[in-house]
């Protein structure tokens, strides 16, 4: 599979085995520590440097911008794309969640900063995401689920913890299905093209180093 030509592609082992069980088990600790935080007074809902639960675009999972750990991943995953796809890219953010049985991912495209994106699979059960490969506007509605009829079913690609999924997150809608299982640890790491017309003004997500939340 070819990225230039598909605008999207797996790669298998992207990080290790162990790195991905790292993640998953950081990724639940962090989930009970700032849920218990937020339910024992010791922090509150607008503290921007813990993970939240009211995330608008998949209620009820826990989601946090900026993890450090996850920044990482977003640093060190840099060469291997490079190496698989012929990118040359720019780090913007990254954005982590631990999703819960019933969750969906509605269908959507991203936003400038995701103009080339990648979902890290870091452990728990199975679940697919899907890829609409045509590149077409077919969501008239994402947060009340319209779709327009006739809409291109996509791609299922499924994912192990370590392998990676990258696409062209500004042109391709990407979304899953209903959770059926109990947990997963996914995180999206978002780039730009090096050379690209956002390249200038996006990097790191407009924030001047990475590791912190939003400045602006």
């Amino acid at each position: 599979m070819s990225f230039a030509k598909n605008k999207y592609q797996v790669i298998k082992g992207a990080v290790s085995k162990e790195i991905a069980d790292f993640g998953y088990r950081y990724l639940q600790i962090s989930a009970e520590a700032d849920w218990w935080m937020l339910n024992n007074g010791v922090t509150h809902d607008k503290n921007v440097l813990i993970g939240n639960f009211q995330d608008p675009q998949v209620p009820n999972s826990y989601a946090k911008y900026a993890d450090r750990f996850m920044e990482t991943l977003l640093i060190s995953t840099i060469d291997v794309m490079k190496k698989k796809t012929g990118l040359d890219l720019i780090p913007t953010y990254s954005y982590t969640r631990l999703y819960r049985k019933g969750n969906i991912l509605r269908r959507h495209k991203d936003r400038p900063s995701c103009e080339i994106s990648t979902t890290l699979n870091l452990g728990g059960d199975p679940w697919p995401i899907y890829i609409d490969p045509t590149g077409e506007n077919n969501v008239i509605d994402e947060y009340k689920s319209i779709v327009k009829p006739g809409a291109h079913i996509g791609v299922e690609v499924n994912l192990k913890p370590g392998d990676m999924l990258i696409y062209s997150g500004c042109e391709l809608e990407h979304w899953r299905k209903p959770f059926e299982g109990n947990l997963c640890g996914q995180v999206f790491l978002h780039y730009n093209h090096a050379n690209g017309r956002f390249a200038k003004t996006n990097l790191y997500d407009k924030r001047p180093l990475l590791g912190i939340p939003k400045t602006r």
